[in-house]
């Protein structure tokens, strides 16, 4: 294969691994918070807090995945 091919590849891989498993992780977050919410409804605003925070972690994963694939795109 040529270089050029093997860094277009490269870039498909980053930035599917890269939103796939960060769309599985958000949902996963989401189930799980609201399945907590539903024990326990009084704790719902405490949960929520971690959950927004979580998921704002694990969308910056996907920023950093998208940030490698623009620096194997134009290095």
């Amino acid at each position: 294969m040529e270089p050029e091919t093997m860094k277009l590849l490269a870039i498909a891989i980053v930035m599917s691994v890269g939103t796939i498993m960060t769309a599985y992780s958000i949902g996963k977050i989401g189930a799980s918070a609201n399945e907590a919410i539903g024990r326990n409804p009084e704790a719902a605003p405490k949960i929520q807090t971690a959950m927004i925070l979580a998921i704002a972690f694990t969308e910056a994963i996907a920023i950093y995945a998208f940030v490698v694939s623009l620096i194997l795109k134009f290095a």
